[in-house]
């Protein structure tokens, strides 16, 4: 297939700024053999008693920090941490645990890979009132930093998606956040959990929960016009023991909140444990374990415009981004969301 088969025109005004507010306040388009409009809320109406709802609990963190070098202000944007991978992971998946790393003041440390903007005014050793020094400088124009993990949290901005276009605020903090995330390690959230509230959710009978910590390539195009040519960026899953026996016992649907969560069921069969994934999934693609997904409207010329057509075939999609765009349902990651069933 076409890079070009997945490309559609948004008109500007609806890529949502700002989210909704109760959060399941949000319209639902069930993509099904019709197409119906509904509002979040009324989830649980389409669900029975034996389907399986697996969410993404990745946290998002406060990637973006500012430094100054003389008068120049430079953004440092975190999007991989390189240190203490193993110990992240059970022992009964392999874990170790790894070297802390600390200073003399016994603040613990933590290594990064960065984007850096402007990235040519910072030089290998160079370090910054805030607790961060450049420890290595890529051909690919990023940095590896090393840092104080609290200034993470004290002086870290939102990393809001770049078409959202407006700097973050105070709401972001907890708006930009699923109401069940537990684990530090996203740069963007898994958005398709964004509308849930703790009502809602006691109100779905049967959860289990993965961990992906959603990297910066989610927001970048493909590029090549045939896409098989497309080099999937990586990301850093677990999925629970406790998970994989949610998912033998189901008797009803398996149904991925989230391209996220999707992309680890597929990835792993459904079994468990702890790794890197770059799985690419497209048109043609056999799907192992998920049997629905509810999703929010993705861009143009994405893996995850794709993704999406691959399980609901690329015709249906079309069909239901043309109705959405008709009756102005809101697009990306504070837009509205779709139930594909």
């Amino acid at each position: 297939m076409k890079l070009s088969d997945f490309d559609f025109n948004l008109p500007e005004e609806l890529i949502a700024k700002f989210a909704v507010e109760p959060r399941d306040s949000s319209r639902l388009l069930v993509i099904g053999n019709t197409l119906q409009d509904l509002h979040f809320h009324e989830l649980p109406s389409l669900l029975k008693p034996d389907d399986l709802l697996v969410f993404n609990n990745s946290k998002v963190i406060p990637a973006r920090l500012f430094v100054k070098k003389g008068e120049s202000k430079i953004e440092i944007f975190l999007h991989k941490r390189l240190d203490n991978i193993m110990s992240r992971q059970p022992a009964a998946y392999g874990g170790a645990p790894s070297e802390e790393r600390s200073d003399a003041r016994g603040a613990k440390k933590s290594v990064w890979q960065a984007f850096a903007k402007p990235g040519k005014k910072l030089k290998i050793g160079d370090e910054f009132a805030e607790g961060i020094k450049i420890t290595n400088k890529l051909e690919t124009g990023e940095v590896i930093v090393e840092l104080d993990e609290a200034i993470i949290h004290t002086h870290g901005h939102i990393p809001l998606p770049p078409y959202i276009n407006r700097n973050d605020e105070e709401l972001d903090k907890t708006r930009y956040q699923t109401v069940y995330a537990k684990h530090d390690g996203s740069v963007a959230a898994p958005t398709a959990g964004l509308h849930f509230t703790p009502e809602l959710l006691a109100k779905i009978p049967n959860k289990a929960f993965v961990t992906l910590h959603v990297g910066a390539g989610t927001f970048q195009p493909v590029k090549t016009e045939n896409i098989e040519e497309h080099k999937m960026h990586t990301e850093w899953y677990e999925l629970p023991k406790e998970t994989e026996d949610a998912i033998k016992n189901c008797k009803g649907r398996v149904i991925a909140v989230g391209t996220t969560s999707a992309r680890v069921l597929e990835s792993t069969a459904g079994k468990a444990g702890v790794g890197e994934t770059d799985i690419f999934i497209k048109p043609g693609y056999e799907f192992k374990v998920v049997d629905a997904l509810i999703t929010n409207f993705h861009l143009p010329k994405s893996s995850l415009l794709m993704l999406v057509s691959a399980l609901a075939g690329l015709d249906k999609i079309k069909q239901a981004y043309a109705h959405a765009i008709k009756n102005k349902y809101r697009f990306y990651s504070y837009g509205d969301a779709c139930f594909i069933c």
